[in-house]
Parts: C-alpha cells; sequence; structure tokens
C-alpha cells in the first residue's frame, strides 16, 4: 500500500501503472465485438470502442509493418488504414499487413461496421467517412493529385468518435492528415506523429508535428504501448477523473489558473468550467494522473506542462473561410453595404480577435478584396488581428499554409491569392500587406477603435456568461456608429440586445444601433477577475454630454463660443462637412462637376500653401500656422494668416480638421495689404516680382500635375505589368499542378512498389522452398509448356536426359534419352489432349528402371498450361520384385518335388 499511495501523490507521467496496460480485457472485446456485429449501441456498462484512424502515403508499408508488429493481438481497438494507392491498381496492402499481425485483416466494404481488433484498410480509388461506427465508402471528392484522403476521414472520425478517436500519422511526402490531427484535438481526441528519423518520407510527419498538436512523436514500433496505456487511462470504467474530487474542484481549478496566470500572464478563471475541464481530463489521461491535486503538483513542477496546457486551453482551430455560407453573407450583403457609401481615401477599420493562426483575418481580407472588385472601389484597409498566443501569431505574420488548405480556399482564390510555395501555400503580399498582427488580450487590454467591423467568431463559446456580458459592450464601443459585429454560428449577444440590430439570424452577423448613448455602457475595463483586481476609468462628463449631440450641433456650438473667424471642418478626404462665416473672399467653386473638395475651391494663390498645411496637420497630428499668404480676389491681393488644427478634443470630431482663414485688415503695414494687381506705384517693382513669384507657382503647380499625370502613366504601365506577372504566375501555378499530379503519383508508385517488393521478397523465398524441396526429394522432374519446350528441371533429370541450364526454352524433342522405346513427346502430347495423368514404368539404357508419370500442369486458376514429367527410380523395387519371383518359383519347385 506505501507504494500505490506514492504513485497517487507523486505521478511519474512517463511511467504506465501496471492496470492500464490493457484497454479491456478479451472477454470484454469480444463482447463489444458481439454487441457491434449486431448492429446495436453499446450498453454504457461497456467502455467505448476507441477507434484510431491511421494515415501515410510513400514509405508508410514499412512503417505499418512496425506498428503492428509490436501491437498484442486483443488490444480492444478498432484500426482504420488509410494509405495513399494508385486507384488503377488492385492492392495487395491486407495480406502484407496480416503477416505482421494475428489481428484480423479486412479490405473495407461499403457499410461495414467497425469491430474491436480488427484492422481494417480502404480500398484503391474510394474516399473512406464514418457514421454511427459504420465505414462509408465514396468516390473521390477532388481530381487525383489534389485529392486528401487522410484529411477527409480524420475529420469524419473526429465528427464521429469525439474523444474515442485516435489520429496518427505516419511516413508520406505532402502535408496530408494536417488538417484531418486538427479536427482530432477540436474533439479533444489524441494523435501521434512518427518521428521524422525514423520516417521513410518526413513531409506529413514534418507538417503534423509543425502544428504543435501532437501529443506523442514515436517511431510506429513503440507507438502501440504508449497508445495501450493512453486510452486505458481514458476508456477504463471507474469515477470520473475530474468531476468529483471530494468537493475541492473550486480549489483545485483555482491553483490551476494562478499558476497559467503566474507562467503565462493570461487569467482563464472566467473561462467556462466545461471547457477548462475538457482540457484538464486529456492531460490527465496523456500522463495517467487520477486526481485533480495530483495534476496540481505536477503542474506546479513542470513549466513544460503548463506550456501545453495553456496552448491547448486556447483551442485554435481555425481554417479559412470557416462557415463558407457566413462568408458568402458577408461578402454579398454586409461588406458591399459597409463599403458602397464610404468616400475615396477613407478607411475601412477592422479587428479580428482570437485570430488563432491568421487564416480568419486572411480570408476577412480576401472577401473585402472581392468586394472592391465587384464595386470598382479603391479605399484604405487596416485589419488588426490579435491574439495572446505568439506561435499563433508569428506562424500568421509569415503567411505560410499547408497545401491541404486547398480544400477550405477553393481552386480559384487559391490561384488569386496565394502563391505555391514547395508543399505549402504563401499568402500573396497585397493580402498580408493588409493585416497588422499583434499579441493582445480581449479581457485585460485596451480595445481598438473607430471600427466599422469586428470579426470575433467561435470565441465566446468558450467564456463564461459574466466574461461574454462584458465583452458586448465593449464591442459596441469600439465600433463606429452602424458598424458590424460578426459573431460564430454558436454565439450571441445576450442580454446586449438594446446595443445591436440583428442583420442576419443564421449566422450571427449585428449592426451597432446608432445611439451614442449605448457606446459608453463599458464602464469596466480591464475586466473584473476572480484572482485579480479591477480598473474602472470613468468617462468626463462634459464628453458624455458632447456625445449626446450631432456632429453638427456640436460643431455650432464650439464655433459660436469662440467667435470664430471664417473657417471650414474638412473631412479625411478633404471634403468640407461644415461652413461658418463668409469664405467666399477665399474659396470658390470649381469649375465642372460640383464638388465640395477644398483642394478644388481654393483661390489662386491658396491652393500650396492649404495643402501642405494640411499634410501637416494630418501627419503631426498639432496645429500648423502659415502666415502671410496673398490671395487673388476681384482683381486685388488679400492677405492671410492660414490655420490648420485638427478636432482632437471630441470624440466624435476625431479625424476632422478645421481650416481658419484670418484676414489681414486693409490699412495694416504689412507686404501683403491689398492693392490692385498691375497698377503702377512707389512699390512696382515688389509687385512686378509679386506676379513673376506667382507665375512660377502656378508653373511649379502645373508641372505637379504634368508629374502626376506621368505617375498616373507609369501607374497604369506598372498594372500592365503586373498583368503580364500574374500570366507568368498563372502559368508557374499550372506547371506547380502538374508537380503535385506527378507527386501524387509518385508516391503511389513508391506504395505499389513497396507492396510488389514485399510480393517479389515473398517469392523468392517459395522459389526457394519448392528448390529445396525438389532437390531433396530426388526425383527427376521436367516442367514443359503448351508447346512443349522446356521450363524448369531438377538436377536428377541430368542421369536421364542431358539437360543443361542454357536449355531453358528449348523443345523436349530435341533431346536424346537414356530410355528405351519411349517418345516423351508423344506421350505429352496425349496428356494435353486427355487432360488425365499416363503412368508407365520404363528401363534406360543402363539399366535402370523408372515409374513415368506424366500430369497436365495447372495454374492457381485452374488453367492448363503445360505438363509436368516426373521419373521415380524404382530399380530396387525390381530388384525386390524379381527377387520375390526367384524365391516364388523355388518354392513352387520344392512344392512339387515333395509331390
Amino acid at each position: 500500500m506505501p507504494t500505490k499511495k506514492k504513485n497517487k501523490t507523486n505521478p511519474v507521467p512517463s511511467e504506465a501503472k501496471p492496470e492500464a496496460v490493457k484497454i479491456a480485457p478479451k472477454k470484454k472485446a469480444s463482447g463489444a465485438k458481439k454487441i457491434l456485429g449486431k448492429q446495436k449501441d453499446i450498453p454504457p456498462t461497456l467502455p467505448p470502442l476507441p477507434i484510431v484512424g491511421i494515415g501515410a502515403s510513400a514509405g508508410g508499408l514499412e512503417a505499418f509493418g512496425a506498428f503492428f508488429s509490436t501491437m498484442p493481438a486483443d488490444p480492444g481497438l478498432a484500426f482504420i488504414l488509410v494509405p495513399h494507392l494508385d486507384p488503377t491498381h488492385v492492392s495487395i496492402m491486407p495480406e502484407l499487413i496480416q503477416r505482421q499481425t494475428r489481428m484480423d485483416v479486412l479490405q473495407i466494404k461499403d457499410g461495414m461496421r467497425v469491430m474491436a481488433n480488427t484492422v481494417y484498410i480502404v480500398p484503391p480509388n474510394h474516399d473512406l467517412s464514418i457514421l454511427n461506427g459504420t465505414l462509408q465508402l465514396m468516390a473521390p471528392g477532388l481530381p487525383r493529385g489534389v485529392n486528401l484522403p487522410i484529411n477527409t476521414f480524420l475529420q469524419a472520425l473526429a465528427r464521429d468518435q469525439g474523444i474515442n478517436a485516435v489520429g496518427i500519422i505516419l511516413s508520406g511526402t505532402g502535408s496530408d492528415g494536417t488538417l484531418g490531427i486538427r479536427a482530432i484535438k477540436s474533439e479533444n481526441g489524441m494523435v501521434m506523429v512518427q518521428d521524422e528519423k525514423s520516417a521513410g518520407y518526413d513531409g506529413m510527419p514534418r507538417s503534423a508535428i509543425a502544428t504543435g498538436l501532437a501529443d506523442y512523436v514515436l517511431p510506429p514500433a513503440a507507438m502501440p504501448k504508449q497508445l495501450i496505456k493512453y486510452l486505458s487511462h481514458v476508456v477504463r470504467p471507474g469515477p470520473a477523473v475530474v468531476k468529483h474530487d471530494d468537493g475541492k474542484l473550486s480549489d483545485s481549478l483555482q491553483k490551476i489558473c494562478i499558476i497559467l496566470r503566474s507562467r503565462t500572464g493570461h487569467d482563464f478563471s472566467l473561462y467556462k468550467e466545461n471547457t477548462i475541464l475538457r482540457r484538464l481530463e486529456r492531460r490527465m489521461h496523456i500522463h495517467q494522473i487520477d486526481e485533480v491535486k495530483d495534476y496540481v503538483n505536477y503542474l506546479q513542477r513542470s513549466e513544460v506542462e503548463a506550456d501545453i496546457l495553456f496552448k491547448e486551453l486556447l483551442i485554435g482551430v481555425t481554417s479559412f473561410f470557416r462557415d463558407a455560407k457566413a462568408f458568402a453573407s458577408l461578402r454579398e450583403q454586409i461588406l458591399p453595404e459597409l463599403v458602397r457609401d464610404k468616400p475615396d481615401g477613407y478607411t475601412l477599420r477592422i479587428w479580428v480577435a482570437g485570430c488563432s493562426s491568421g487564416e480568419e483575418a486572411y480570408s476577412i481580407a480576401i472577401t473585402l478584396q472581392e468586394v472592391f472588385e465587384d464595386l470598382n472601389r479603391r479605399i484604405n484597409v487596416q485589419i488588426f488581428a490579435t491574439d495572446i498566443d505568439q506561435d499563433a501569431i508569428n506562424t500568421a505574420r509569415a503567411g505560410l499554409y499547408p497545401a491541404s488548405i486547398a480544400d477550405d480556399v477553393g481552386k480559384a482564390r487559391l490561384k488569386r491569392w496565394f502563391l505555391r510555395d514547395e508543399q505549402h501555400y504563401r499568402i500573396k503580399k497585397s493580402i498580408r500587406e493588409m493585416v497588422v498582427f499583434a499579441v493582445q488580450s480581449i479581457i485585460k487590454d485596451p480595445p481598438f477603435t473607430r471600427l466599422d467591423l469586428i470579426c470575433c467568431r467561435n470565441l465566446l463559446i468558450y467564456l463564461g456568461p459574466e466574461l461574454q456580458r462584458k465583452l458586448i459592450p465593449i464591442f459596441r464601443y469600439s465600433l463606429r456608429p452602424l458598424g458590424i459585429l460578426f459573431l460564430g454560428s454558436s454565439e450571441a449577444i445576450g442580454p446586449s440586445y438594446d446595443l445591436f440590430t440583428l442583420v442576419d439570424k443564421k449566422w450571427k452577423i449585428y449592426r451597432c444601433k446608432p445611439t451614442a448613448s449605448a457606446t459608453r455602457q463599458m464602464a469596466t475595463f480591464p475586466i473584473d477577475s476572480p484572482t485579480g483586481g479591477t480598473i474602472k476609468p470613468e468617462l468626463p462628463e462634459s464628453i458624455r454630454k458632447a456625445e449626446e449631440l450631432s456632429a453638427f450641433q456640436l460643431v455650432e456650438t464650439i464655433l459660436q463660443q469662440i467667435e470664430a473667424p471664417p473657417c471650414v471642418i474638412i473631412d479625411e478626404a478633404n471634403n468640407i462637412i461644415y461652413l461658418h462665416g463668409r469664405t467666399g473672399r477665399y474659396l470658390e467653386p470649381a469649375a465642372g462637376k460640383v464638388t465640395v473638395n477644398i483642394m478644388k475651391m481654393a483661390r489662386p494663390g491658396l491652393k500650396m500653401e492649404l495643402t501642405a498645411a494640411i499634410r501637416e496637420a494630418t501627419s503631426e497630428n498639432m496645429e500648423c500656422v502659415r502666415k502671410g499668404i496673398s490671395i487673388e480676389h476681384d482683381d486685388t491681393l488679400i492677405t492671410i494668416d492660414l490655420v490648420v488644427k485638427p478636432l482632437l478634443e471630441h470624440s466624435a470630431l476625431r479625424g476632422l480638421l478645421m481650416v481658419v482663414f484670418q484676414e489681414i485688415k486693409a490699412g495694416a503695414k504689412k507686404t501683403g495689404a491689398p492693392r490692385k494687381v498691375g497698377k503702377p506705384g512707389n512699390n512696382s517693382t515688389a509687385q512686378l516680382l509679386e506676379q513673376e513669384l506667382r507665375y512660377t507657382r502656378e508653373n511649379l503647380q502645373t508641372t505637379i500635375e504634368e508629374l502626376e499625370t506621368a505617375n498616373e502613366e507609369l501607374k497604369s504601365t506598372n498594372e500592365e505589368l503586373q498583368s503580364t506577372n500574374e500570366e507568368l504566375q498563372s502559368t508557374n501555378e499550372e506547371l506547380e499542378t502538374s508537380k503535385e499530379e506527378l507527386q501524387s503519383l509518385n508516391e503511389e508508385a513508391a506504395t505499389v512498389n513497396a507492396e510488389l517488393q514485399s510480393r517479389i521478397d515473398e517469392l523468392s523465398i517459395t522459389n526457394d522452398d519448392m528448390k529445396n524441396l525438389l532437390d531433396s526429394t530426388q526425383i527427376a522432374t521436367i516442367f514443359l509448356d503448351l508447346t512443349l519446350c522446356i521450363r524448369r528441371f531438377t538436377p536428377k533429370v541430368g542421369e536421364i536426359i542431358p539437360l543443361a541450364g542454357i536449355d531453358f526454352g528449348r523443345p523436349i524433342k530435341h533431346f536424346a534419352t537414356a530410355l528405351l522405346n519411349i517418345d516423351l513427346e508423344k506421350d505429352a502430347n496425349d496428356v494435353l489432349e486427355n487432360l488425365g495423368m499416363k503412368e508407365k514404368e520404363v528401363q534406360s539404357k543402363e539399366g535402370t528402371f523408372y515409374r513415368m508419370r506424366i500430369r497436365p500442369y495447372r495454374t492457381v486458376n485452374n488453367v492448363i498450361d503445360g505438363v509436368v514429367i516426373t521419373f521415380e527410380d524404382i530399380t530396387a523395387l525390381k530388384e525386390i520384385q524379381a527377387e520375390l519371383g526367384r524365391l516364388n518359383v523355388e518354392l513352387e519347385n520344392r512344392k512339387e518335388q515333395k509331390t
């Protein structure tokens, strides 16, 4: 008992407990098999049947052999093998695998029920799925070279079996299986991967290991022992591992949250308890630990385990265009409406919260670009993609994804927005530059603001109700009026219905209600947590009151209070949105199409200084003053001081600029006092210089405009070059597709070659056995084909017919024999005609007697393909018979003499 107690309080994860070596006794496994054979549900008293899906490609046959050579005959598991097979070649893999195991090995037939202690192998030219423990064969969904059967099956296995699913990736090229193990992990299943050193081809193992989702990385021969240890802890009967712990579950979870917060800086105390429990149970199964308190002790001692648990709690399961119909709704309805009324130069701001490895952020960027092309619009885009996992953010920044994303992205988008990079796809630069990735916690870090769209999909479902209630107002605070909130299909805004209007009920797309007061209902940030303090910044009363007014009312109030000179308010696109005072002396309508762009309305002499002042005020975010600017008005020059300042004091007006025209009064002794242009006077030289300066400025402005035109032409040329580059890229992608098909053929050929090599080895052994058998019988044997040419013979034949190794293929009639009165050709033809056996005794010239038998040569398919002639030496038998005859004669003679 002391030893047992020690194991309980100080578990050693690397050692298996004796009672966990077998998953289920053979008796139970056969019982499960019986029930499955009747296609009934397994009773709750029996443990569920774990199903192990194993994927392999080139080099997989050797790995399969090593795996099953160390697997017990009755592990209580079912194994489903999905290799890459040549669709035009009959596979002999079931026969080859059967030699490595005492379990039944079956080639899958449609509708076959999965049973324990059985190995199932998918047939060529079929994809495999599973539903309620029944295997379903399906036609390949994609062309040869693009189809990924391992991903297809492992994803189906994860959905069907959940925690009882195990995914194993063995030797192979490419990345098939990577998405499959992601699906297995998302359902709390277990993943094993062959280590790269032992793999004949390390492409598939390397891709799977790179995801960070592998629970064990081992050589195939070491996998069965670890697999049984793990599953024995998962399925053996007994009390729940985590749900009951002497009433101290809450304390244990709090300790785990504290350890994680200390190690990673992130607090999981407000996550859903079931989410934490499922991940916690999985880690305890991995290490064969029974008690939560024991796991807490282990977690305290192991920083590596703390990091792994942190990764598991993040649940980084994502994909490109997850829920394709949701993105279709976004593309066809939501984004066009959001973009259509935005002015040129507008910056669309988007936040993708919980972006994981970046697939969803890039999906939003690609969808936006497609909408821009549909609407023929070009506006600026800033996409902020955040997550608390630094490794996931690094993956997202690299923009490099496995070839298996082809199923999610689609052929057209793959060609348009990705570049092929060996066994991966890299996101194009135009999409990559739209997205900024950063490590951020939505719980403790300040949110982004002035956003047009927030995408936070499949994150809230893992958070507790209290945390959800506090996050929704934060999202509302971050969005502009009428901004869009895009949630997962299983998520909702809960009690915050007064902040949003439902746009798409099925795909959970919401629009902010325009009520400004709702924006400030989030007063607590960061969010309260049981393990930390709370910060509650209070917004100034003046701002809360100001935001209740419309933007124009606020502008009017400010300008009246400060008795401002003539001025205008412009937006980010330099369009005038508000006028104050008499501005006609400085601005005039431009010829042509009506516009409110201040640059086009500026009078001569003002445009250059105005452009420079706006640029400086915008870039430095501070007031800019230009003094003594001369402007033409009614053939006179007026002088003004120009002031451009950003409106920073009021959140409702952020991004707007105020342009103030302060005219210098006539009579002031300044160089720029109003005067008539061209009228001679004492300062005629100064006037002439001013005219030349104005002329020079106009010429400079013309030159600038010509330069801009040249730039547009260069831009057009660049677009043509870009088009040519895209055509070349398209050609390159076609070549890459051909390369993929050739690679797929090579993998299939490698598998077929391995099968054939195994068969050759078997035939070689069989041939050796047959040779030794024939040699040991000392019976002269000749094999003839249908034309009575020599096919094979034994060395003993040389005593009867002088044959040598070079005589294969020669007709038997070409050789003389040592036999008397025998015609082998005629006798062989008789057997071929009658298909019966012919037997006779023959004698050689040396006096040796033989029993000659001639039989038809039959193949395994019962086809006649020649004859077999055997010569059995019966000389000794003849001598015995002669001696017996002589003795009989002597006996008869003696009897006669007596009589």
